[in-house]
């Protein structure tokens, strides 16, 4: 069952509240239901030492005590020897609800969101678990990115997390996908499409009696859906919505005593909220009976003082507009107080323009002046975030990853139909050369003797002046680098044809010797993609700017291993993993970084014997991160130590399985590594290898000490 780990608190509207505190005391609970819904649906679930300490952890939470629950986690981590995956996707889980939502830090909120889904990506092989943690991890990391206005990778994640809940049919994914996309075209006022998804989401959500977070949420899309229909002018339909919301809570909230402050903070919300219909129907006093009451339930301690906030503003407003000037300034001044802690940037906003308007009316113009001059700055701030978000073409993205889908799609579709197509015009292509060369050669003569002959003399004179030409080219290193990827861009279509064409004619009934020639052919021309591919990549890689960003490093190399666990296991070799006791976060490129830990176990994976053991382990030193592979191969000879690391080295050799080398691979890994601002060795025997990369912490994570040391990695 998964659960909404957030829900976007910047979605607030002036004098239409959207939930903010409600929301965040909800997604505890979805937290809490989470695992235990899928305890009934997968073959692992939680264990139930883990399901005491969560309640324990989420008690703490909800008391403002959320670093005594940090605490319990890590030595519930630390003293716990039979964890399952879900224990640790929900430790992961619970530490990224702390930062993003208690905390509000979303960048280390992110790094505990892209474990989670390393975690997840764990449970591939069970197909009905994997699908639930990858939805779940997928809208954390959409929300988080979402929060640091890094909008585009939020579409994207998000967008995934719709792919697989649709593909697999999962209503509350699809539901909870909904949500989001109402909340996101909420806050760019396209109140329209924003009704529309809130009502879809509202349809997929199915009711759950006695579960409290099921119950929350159903409450607020009808609340939401009213705040649309009232943007829209609609306010008879908002006003059935708010009707409806305000009875759901009355008619199942009594069931859940121990959630009663909970139902005191939504009334309050919808009170406030539906005030705004009286207003717009200029039903003042019935709606300054409704705002009191909102005010008077959400401006208690702990409870969701930034609606109270909105409501006291709606209120005030009121009373601006009907000059009720001694009310409209003790309100205000209540509400300065307020603002000095509960920070609430649109409620500033408008609190300084009312100001701005009762000192006009007091014909005190300097203060006046102020106030507005105050009120302009705040407007105009929240003018350009909102702008920022619009800026982000959500309809297009959307539109773009959805037309991908489609192609992807229907590429597999037409798969069978294309490759009958290619093969039936490569036979024919090839049977018109065939005919074509029996033709020439039949009526090939002397005179085209003697012009074979010219053109050989005009191809060597070529030749020779292409020879002088590449000599002046060795001597500038830019120019071989260009040359380099020239020809190997030219070589890679004819190449990859080639054995495209040899691996479909493999399948097919031919004499054993025929199929000895297939096979070679195929052989070669991979060796030659191969090939190629590294030549592009050596090149290339001397003149490519790192972009670096935190990763953190765990998720990395866990990532890398777990993908070449499946390469080793053809040799029945297996892969052990030591990664650091914390998530450690470094300022690296993501995917340069993971190139050079798949290039080095992918060499010991190719070196060492079959039924070998090869150990990856990360450890931290002084002001750097020291990641080491260890195999148990055939080593590196003292003669050619010098020149592991040199472009195009004659220290290649093949694998102990024959496997091909290139001698670029170790190349590349030293120049990515070297302008990571790391450094690159290694120590070899004959009993095997063991290859260090170090990269730097970031400045604020340096320790004045060594915690641990570089040592070789061990099972």
């Amino acid at each position: 069952m998964t659960q909404n780990y957030l829900t976007v608190l910047i979605f607030r509207k002036t004098y239409s509240s959207m939930p903010s505190i409600r929301n965040f005391l909800v997604m505890g609970c979805f937290l809490l239901t989470m695992f235990s819904c899928k305890k009934k649906t997968t073959p692992v679930g939680n264990s139930d030492e883990y399901l005491r300490v969560r309640d324990r952890v989420d008690s703490l939470f909800r008391t403002n005590h959320g670093k005594k629950g940090l605490l319990l986690l890590d030595s519930f981590i630390n003293h716990s020897n039979d964890l399952t995956l879900e224990d640790r996707y929900g430790v992961y889980g619970l530490r990224y609800f702390y930062y993003h939502r208690n905390v509000g830090d979303h960048k280390q909120a992110l790094a505990y969101a892209d474990t989670m889904l390393s975690i997840a990506k764990e449970s591939i092989d069970n197909p009905q678990q994997y699908t639930h943690l990858f939805i779940d991890a997928s809208f954390a990391l959409g929300d988080t990115y979402f929060n640091l206005q890094q909008y585009s990778a939020a579409y994207q994640h998000l967008f995934q997390g719709y792919v697989v809940g649709k593909s697999s049919l999962n209503r509350l994914a699809l539901s909870e996908y909904m949500y989001r996309m109402g909340m996101i075209t909420y806050k760019m006022a396209n109140y329209k499409l924003s009704k529309n998804y809130f009502i879809r989401s509202y349809y997929y959500y199915d009711i759950v009696p006695g579960d409290f977070a099921n119950f929350y949420r159903v409450q607020e899309l009808l609340d939401n859906i009213a705040l649309s229909y009232k943007h829209s002018n609609r306010l008879d339909s908002a006003m059935i919505y708010f009707d409806r919301s305000l009875s759901f809570v009355n008619k199942y909230g009594p069931q859940f005593k121990d959630r009663a402050k909970m139902m005191e903070i939504a009334r309050g919300v919808i009170y406030g909220n539906k005030a705004e219909i009286f207003i717009l129907k200029k039903n003042y006093e019935q709606a300054i009976t409704l705002l009191k009451k909102s005010i008077r339930i959400n401006l208690q301690k702990d409870y969701d003082n930034v609606d109270a906030e909105l409501s006291e503003i709606k209120l005030a407003q009121i009373y601006d507009d009907r000059h009720r000037d001694a009310e409209l300034y003790n309100l205000l001044t209540a509400i300065g107080e307020q603002l000095k802690t509960i920070k609430n940037p649109d409620a500033e906003a408008d609190w300084n323009r009312l100001m701005s308007n009762y000192y006009q009316r007091k014909r005190d113009l300097q203060k006046a002046l102020n106030y507005l001059q105050a009120y302009n700055k705040l407007k105009d701030e929240n003018v350009a975030r909102l702008n920022l978000l619009k800026e982000s073409d959500i309809d297009k993205q959307f539109d773009t990853y959805e037309k991908q889908q489609e192609i992807e799609q229907l590429s597999n579709n037409n798969k069978t139909q294309r490759i009958v197509l290619v093969v039936i015009l490569i036979i024919a292509t090839m049977a018109l050369i065939i005919i074509f060369l029996i033709y020439r050669n039949w009526r090939r003569s002397k005179k085209d003797v003697q012009i074979v002959k010219s053109l050989n003399e005009q191809i060597n004179a070529q030749n020779i002046e292409l020879g002088k030409t590449l000599n002046e080219l060795k001597v500038s290193s830019q120019e071989k680098d260009r040359i380099l990827r020239t020809v190997a861009h030219d070589l890679r279509n004819p190449i990859g044809g080639i054995a495209s064409l040899t691996s479909m004619l493999a399948d097919d009934d031919y004499t054993e010797e025929q199929k000895d020639l297939i096979n070679l052919v195929k052989e070669t021309s991979h060796n030659s993609l191969e090939l190629i591919n590294e030549i592009l990549e050596a090149t290339n890689v001397t003149s490519i700017e790192i972009n670096a960003e935190l990763v953190e490093i765990n998720a990395l190399v866990s990532t890398s291993v777990e993908l070449l666990r499946f390469k080793a296991a053809e040799k029945a070799q297996k892969v052990f993993f030591e990664p650091l006791p914390n998530p450690q976060q470094l300022m690296i490129s993501r995917e340069k970084i993971w190139r050079v830990i798949n290039n080095l176990i992918s060499n010991a994976v190719k070196f060492s014997p079959t039924g070998a053991a090869i150990f990856v382990k990360v450890t931290k030193e002084t002001g750097q991160v020291v990641i080491s592979v260890l195999d148990n191969g055939i080593g590196i000879p003292d003669k050619l130590k010098d020149q592991v690391f040199n472009m195009f080295t004659k220290a290649q050799r093949p694998g102990t399985s024959g496997e091909k080398s290139f001698g670029l691979g170790l190349s590349i890994c030293k120049q990515i590594i070297e302008k990571s601002h790391g450094k690159i060795w290694f120590e070899s025997s004959n009993q095997g290898s063991v290859f260090y990369i170090s990269l730097p912490l970031p400045d604020k994570d340096s320790p004045a000490e060594s915690s641990q040391q570089a040592s070789v990695p061990k099972a």
